[in-house]
């Protein structure tokens, strides 16, 4: 096994710049994402952070990498038994059914499955080896039942989160426990508690802690060390820093090479959580839109940056896909077999593929998909069927990176009309309806019921737009967007 490095150049947050991903395989990237702690249905938040692995694991896989993709899944932690106890049921079975909640909202959401899934629950034994190690080195200690990591004997203990010791400890906010060897030692096992879950250990009856959850479902399937860690910008300190503390300090080698953060997604002022009480659940965002929709709106804003959510913001992506599967449509209706030696598609690839290699830029990538679809249309009207074709093909391939595009284009369309339709009050053959009824109202130069009919349709929320060939199409307004205006039947 000779080492590589990956077709992709990423922000290592351990290092602080944007540097190529080295593979301890060639042609093999071994990839951790911390999923959900499952007490709660899954937020927007998690939803875009997961949207970005995804797309990170479909582009790998598209170049031609071999990927490994492990995204655990938290199903005992102190959130979960507290919201256990709130609803006055088992902490296990709050959690199953959470988790099943999470999984049908990952496949909602167009995120394709992991190669491996692991349940914090299911991976004890790993967890207590891999605390039995640290004790051994002396670096974890007994008291009443708990077990601590202790941290200044682990010196690099802050690489992470560019923080030193010496300034946790004068600022740190912790709750005095004299067991505690160091205010910033962390805990490894959980003794047990009255109507807490429990494990037999051989410390002693108990549960694990947060992080080294991580740390040994990460090394059983991935090795140490592996590729890259990823996650939340939250997860950064302390949860990622502990991660490195605990598994470096029983090995004695690197746990991970490169690690990756995705930003907030904001809510107003504040960032998207479920401890601040002020998120929309993923569930809720797709019964709004479709899932294309809202993947494309997540993937608008570099992943590093942070993301203001709001309705407006799905509603340009659609409109954005609107746009792009008309040409699709347009495309598929002349019929053509595509050229081998389109120009244009082997530009579309590259510069989508260029976009992604350099820091997963997906508002490049989104660029890019947009001079194709210009370019097809300018080869469409230049009666270039062949090489449009070729290009719609380009177009759908670098779009599936995204998880969008992969629709029949005329039934897609069809289905989002019916639904925006329906949500205004009205089908779509009522809409069709009242069109004609215009149409023949203009014919007939009754400008008046012509611009009735019109506004009869800009009361429900629908605007049109007159074809030169005299066909007429309707979509649905933005919220907040003014209406437009007719003179004498025309759109303006």
């Amino acid at each position: 096994m000779s080492p590589g490095t990956a077709p992709i150049s990423l922000y290592n947050t351990l290092t602080r710049r944007v540097e190529p991903l080295a593979t301890g395989e060639q042609g093999h990237v071994r990839m951790y994402v911390c999923g959900v702690t499952v007490y709660d249905h899954a937020h927007i938040g998690h939803g875009r952070m997961l949207t970005v692995f995804d797309v990170l694991a479909r582009y790998l896989t598209w170049v031609g990498e071999k990927l490994t993709y492990v995204r655990n899944i938290t199903d005992i932690e102190d959130k979960i038994i507290g919201r256990a106890g709130e609803a006055g049921e088992p902490a296990a079975v709050l959690a199953d059914r959470i988790t099943a909640a999470f999984l049908e909202d990952m496949k909602s959401l167009g995120c394709r499955p992991p190669s491996v899934e692991p349940r914090a629950t299911e991976h004890i034994a790993e967890m207590l080896e891999l605390i039995g190690q640290l004790e051994d080195r002396g670096i974890a200690y007994r008291a009443d039942g708990d077990v601590y990591f202790s941290v200044p004997a682990y010196p690099a203990y802050g690489r992470l989160s560019n923080r030193r010791l010496e300034d946790l400890q004068a600022g740190a906010r912790v709750e005095v426990d004299e067991r505690k060897r160091h205010p910033c030692d962390f805990v490894l096992w959980k003794g047990a508690k009255p109507g807490e879950p429990v494990w037999e250990s051989p410390f002693g009856p108990g549960r694990p802690g947060w992080h080294i959850e991580c740390s040994a479902m990460a090394s059983k399937y991935l090795g140490q060390p592996f590729d890259l860690h990823g996650g939340g910008e939250d997860l950064v300190f302390p949860h990622h820093e502990n991660e490195i503390a605990q598994s470096e300090a029983a090995t004695g080698t690197p746990f991970v090479g490169h690690w990756m953060h995705v930003a907030f997604l904001r809510l107003g002022e504040e960032k998207m959580s479920k401890s601040l009480g002020n998120f929309v659940t993923i569930r809720e965002a797709l019964e709004q839109y479709p899932c294309e929709a809202l993947r494309l709106a997540l993937l608008q804003t570099h992943y590093r940056s942070p993301l203001e959510f709001s309705p407006a913001l799905v509603e340009e992506a659609q409109r954005t896909l609107v746009r792009l599967y008309e040409t699709l449509a347009r495309i598929d209706a002349t019929g053509a077999a595509p050229t081998d030696d389109a120009a244009d598609a082997l530009v579309c690839r590259r510069d989508f593929r260029d976009a992604l290699a350099d820091d997963l830029n997906t508002p490049r990538g989104l660029a890019a998909l947009h001079d194709a679809v210009r370019a097809a249309n300018r080869l469409l009207d230049a009666g270039r069927d062949a090489e449009a074709a070729a290009l719609g093909a380009a177009l759908r391939d670098t779009a599936s990176v995204f998880g969008v595009l992969q629709g029949n284009p005329v039934e897609t369309l069809r289905a989002w009309r019916s639904g925006r339709a329906a949500a205004a009050g009205l089908s779509d053959q009522e809409i069709e309806a009242i069109i004609e009824r215009r149409r023949d109202a203009r014919r007939a130069k009754d400008f008046a019921a012509a611009d009735a009919a019109r506004d009869e349709l800009v009361a429900a929320g629908i605007d049109l737009k007159d074809h030169p060939d005299g066909t007429t199409t309707w979509s649905l307004r933005r919220a907040g967007a003014p209406a437009g205006r007719d003179g004498r039947g025309g759109i303006g």
